[in-house]
Order: structure tokens, then C-alpha cells, then sequence
């Protein structure tokens, strides 16, 4: 399949997909957009302990597509944050003009299909808790789903509506996953600012309407960050491995990180993490130096450039799809 191809199954997959919403509140029909023209990034970086590296400056990252240099048009930094002085660190420049922090726009993709009924309680503790941490959200998008995908939005001010909504889901039906994710993301195009997806989830799939290999397609055109937590303990021994590197591989392409907690303790350890590299997530973008609108996959390579760090890991979308000519 060509690229141009791809991008426009990419988008025909969003209208069937659309079909499968049974509930989705505040707003009209989402729209998806196979790219806009600044590349926008959202980057953690980690040290050889995985700490969180929150003290670097737009000066202290290269951008690099397709092997050419860009040039930042915007810049994020953590300290821009809620809570945060926006102020360059002493003796650290400036850069370019900071922009106000990105709002938050928060998904929870929470599987509800039979498969889930021994782990129900315990992710229904883990999304509740897990959101209940991130007073900066602006709103959260629940996307619960089995057999259909149901999807509802909620203002902060909503909040005990959306853990009513949680709390009385029950485990049945088959698994529709990947549309699950596919639903999400249609209606994540339409909102601008950061967008982090945390699934709840065994990983396992038997009744979506598109393939995985379609729902990485969807990632890779998407700028939304995935965060997955997979509940294995209670799937065949025969398959654990195959669900645990597909949920892995849908964080990866996103620049996320995949957990599998064993017991409330590492589950609390895991949403932790995943509330911290939220905090510590950079913003950035680029108009590409590439004016070509042919809808080609376009690699992209943020590198950190400060003396003095060794060891240290991007963690970031690794690339994405140009837009197509109409």
C-alpha cells in the first residue's frame, strides 16, 4: 500500500468507526484530520535511572526529519506548567518566546468486555484513583467499550459523573480494542493541546472492525500519547506474551510506556510514573522544511544537544504522515 493510500484509509477507517459510537457528549460529529502544518511533539526525556529529565530549554534539542535539520517554531518547556515559574532557570538562556502551557486534554479507554470480569475491580480502582490526580485536566474523554464503543466527555466540574460512569460498568461481551483506540482518536483530532490516552485493558481483541496494523496506521497519523496498563495475571499463559507486546508497541509508537501491575502496589507505582512523564512532557513543533503535500511517511529524530548528558533517552511520536493534497 502506497502512503498516499494509507493516510486515506486511515481516514475511511475513522468513518466506519464512527458507526460503532454509541454515546459521545459536548460536541458534534469529530473530525479527522490526516495532518496540519506545524508538527507538533510531545517529548520526555529520561536519564539512565529513568528519571525524568524537567530543566532543559528550547536551545538544548535538535529536530531532525528525514535527516534535515528544522527549526522550532514553538516551545514548552515543563516549568511552563501549572504550579511552575515560567522563568528561564538561572544562568540558562532563555530561547526562543515560551508559550503558555498546552491545555490537557485527558482519554481513559476502559475495557469492559468479558475477558476484564476477574480484573474489573481492580481497573476500576486504578482509573479512578489515576484520574482524580490530574486537577489539570480540562476534560476527560471515557471511552468504556466490549462488543460496542461507547464514548463520553466530562468537564472537571463532571468528575463524579464520569466515576459513576466507571463504577457501574459491568464485564461482558466480546472485545472491540482497536476500534475502541480508533473511536478515540477521532475524536481527539479535533481538540488542540496535549492529548494522553491511559487503556485499561488485557490486550486482547476479537471483534473490531479494523486490524492492528490499521490501528498503528491511526497512531502514527495521530499526535495523541498512549499509556497503556495491562491487566495480564488472569490471561492463558499461551497467549500473555503476544498481548503484552502489542500493548507495549501502541505506547511505543506514541513516545508512552506500557505497565503490568501484579497488585495494587505496582499499580499505584505505574500510574505514578505515568502521572510524572506527564508532567515532564516537553511541547514542540516545526512547519517542515518539506512542502511536498504527498501524504508520505515523514521519520522524525528529536535529539537532546547539552553538554555534559550521557546515556539519556527520547521518548516521543516517531514521526508522522504529511498532508495530502486535496
Amino acid at each position: 500500500m502506497t502512503s498516499e493510500s494509507r493516510v486515506k484509509a486511515a481516514a475511511a477507517i475513522l468513518c466506519v468507526l464512527g458507526t460503532v459510537v454509541v454515546v459521545f457528549s459536548q460536541g458534534g460529529q469529530p473530525t479527522f484530520r490526516s495532518g496540519v502544518d506545524i508538527v507538533n511533539f510531545g517529548v520526555t526525556v529520561v536519564d539512565k535511572k529513568g528519571n525524568d529529565l524537567t530543566d532543559l530549554e528550547e536551545g538544548d534539542f535538535e529536530v531532525y526529519e528525514d535527516g534535515q535539520k528544522q527549526a522550532l517554531r514553538f516551545f514548552v518547556p515543563c516549568d511552563a506548567r501549572p504550579g511552575r515559574s515560567a522563568d528561564a532557570p538561572p544562568g540558562r538562556s532563555a530561547g526562543a518566546p515560551r508559550l503558555p502551557p498546552a491545555e490537557l486534554h485527558l482519554g481513559a479507554l476502559f475495557d469492559i468486555s468479558g475477558s476484564m470480569d476477574a480484573d474489573m475491580q481492580f481497573a476500576r480502582s486504578a482509573a479512578i484513583k489515576f484520574l482524580n490526580t490530574l486537577s489539570e485536566a480540562r476534560d476527560f474523554t471515557l471511552v468504556d467499550f466490549d462488543t460496542e464503543v461507547r464514548v463520553a466527555r466530562y468537564s472537571q466540574s463532571e468528575f463524579g459523573r464520569l466515576v459513576e460512569r466507571i463504577r457501574s460498568r459491568k464485564a461482558e461481551g466480546y472485545t472491540a480494542l482497536w476500534d475502541a483506540i480508533g473511536v478515540y482518536l477521532d475524536g481527539a483530532s479535533g481538540q488542540e493541546g496535549r492529548k494522553i490516552l491511559v487503556l485499561y485493558t488485557d490486550g486482547g481483541d476479537n471483534a473490531s472492525s479494523i486490524s492492528f496494523s490499521d490501528l498503528t496506521d491511526l497512531l502514527k497519523a495521530s499526535d495523541v500519547t498512549v499509556h497503556a496498563i495491562g491487566f495480564l495475571e488472569h490471561q492463558p499463559a499461551s497467549v500473555r506474551q503476544d498481548l503484552r507486546s502489542r500493548l507495549q508497541r501502541l505506547a511505543e509508537i506514541t513516545g508512552g510506556q506500557a505497565f503490568f501491575p501484579m497488585s495494587m502496589r505496582d499499580l499505584e507505582s505505574a500510574y505514578g510514573k505515568v502521572a510524572a512523564e506527564i508532567d515532564a512532557q516537553y511541547s514542540m513543533g516545526y512547519v517542515s522544511t518539506n512542502t511536498k503535500t504527498d501524504g508520505t511517511w515523514r521519520k522524525v529524530a528529536i535529539k537532546v544537544t547539552r553538554p555534559g548528558l550521557k546515556d539519556i533517552r527520547v521518548r516521543t511520536r516517531q514521526g508522522y504522515f504529511a498532508l495530502l493534497k486535496r
